[in-house]
C-alpha cells in the first residue's frame, strides 16, 4: 500500500482526486481545517480525516509523522484572497492569506520531499507533489494582490523544487486551474450543460496523468481551462 495526502480537502477538486485515489488503492488522508464536511467522502474512500491549519508548521509536520504507509503522493489545495483596492488591504488579512497560499505549500512540499526522499523508486518516481495553482500565478489582476501574491511564490516554490527534486526522483508539479470550477454543493458552482466551468473530475483526470508521466517526460507546470476560456 502507498499513501497519498490531500491537504485542503473539501468537496470539490480535492473530493475527485481522492475518489481516483481511492480506486488505485492509495491509503488515503484528507486534511482540512473542519472535517466534519468529509464524513461522505471519508466513508466512501475509506480515508483517514485530520483537522489541521495547513499553514501552521507544528500541524504538517505531525500530519506527515504518521502516515500509515510509504507515501507516494501529496497535494496541496488551499488559497485565500482578500480582494479591493490596494491602498485599502488589512495588513494581517493580507499576511494570513500568503501564509496559507504560499507558506502552507512551502510546509507540505518540505515534509512531502523528506518522506519521498527515502522511497524505492517505482519506476523511477519516488513520489509526486502536486499544488493547484490558478491564473493568478501567471498574471496579478486588479484588486487582487494578495491572491497573486500567494499564487506567484507557490508556482516560483514549485518551480524550485522541481529543478532541485527531479534528479532525485522526486516528480513536482503546479497545476494552473484557469477558470471556475463546477460544485454541485455551490448553486453559484453549478454547470448549465455548456462546460464553461471546468469539471471536477476532468481536473482530477488530469493530476493523475501528472502522477502517471515517465520521468523522461515530467511536466512541472500544466495549465487546464475551459474551451471558452481568454488567455
Amino acid at each position: 500500500m502507498s499513501t497519498a495526502v490531500i491537504i485542503g480537502a473539501g468537496s470539490g477538486l480535492s473530493a475527485s482526486v481522492a475518489r481516483k485515489l481511492a480506486e488505485r488503492g492509495y491509503d488515503l488522508v484528507l486534511a482540512a481545517r473542519d472535517i466534519a464536511k468529509l464524513d461522505e467522502l471519508a466513508t466512501a474512500t475509506s480515508a483517514t480525516c485530520i483537522e489541521m491549519d495547513g499553514s501552521n508548521p507544528a500541524d504538517v509536520r505531525t500530519l506527515f509523522a504518521d502516515l500509515p504507509s510509504d507515501l507516494r503522493v501529496a497535494m496541496y489545495n488551499p488559497s485565500a484572497r482578500q480582494r479591493g483596492p490596494l491602498v485599502e488591504l488589512d495588513p494581517e488579512t493580507v499576511r494570513k492569506a500568503v501564509e496559507v497560499t504560499a507558506f502552507g505549500s512551502f510546509l507540505l512540499g518540505q515534509e512531502a520531499a523528506k518522506c519521498m526522499l527515502n522511497n524505492t523508486p517505482i519506476n523511477g518516481c519516488r513520489g509526486t507533489i502536486l499544488f493547484t495553482g490558478a491564473s493568478a500565478g501567471i498574471k496579478g489582476f486588479a484588486q487582487s494582490a494578495p491572491f497573486a501574491m500567494g499564487k506567484f511564490a507557490q508556482r516560483g516554490l514549485a518551480q524550485s523544487m522541481s529543478r532541485e527534486l527531479h534528479p532525485k526522483g522526486v516528480h513536482v508539479a503546479w497545476v494552473n486551474i484557469d477558470g471556475g470550477i463546477s460544485n454541485p454543493d455551490r448553486p453559484e458552482r453549478t454547470d448549465d450543460g455548456s462546460d464553461k466551468m471546468l469539471n471536477p473530475d476532468a481536473i482530477a483526470d488530469g493530476y493523475l496523468q501528472l502522477i502517471d508521466q515517465h520521468r523522461s517526460a515530467w511536466s512541472h507546470e500544466l495549465t487546464l481551462r475551459p474551451w471558452v476560456e481568454s488567455f
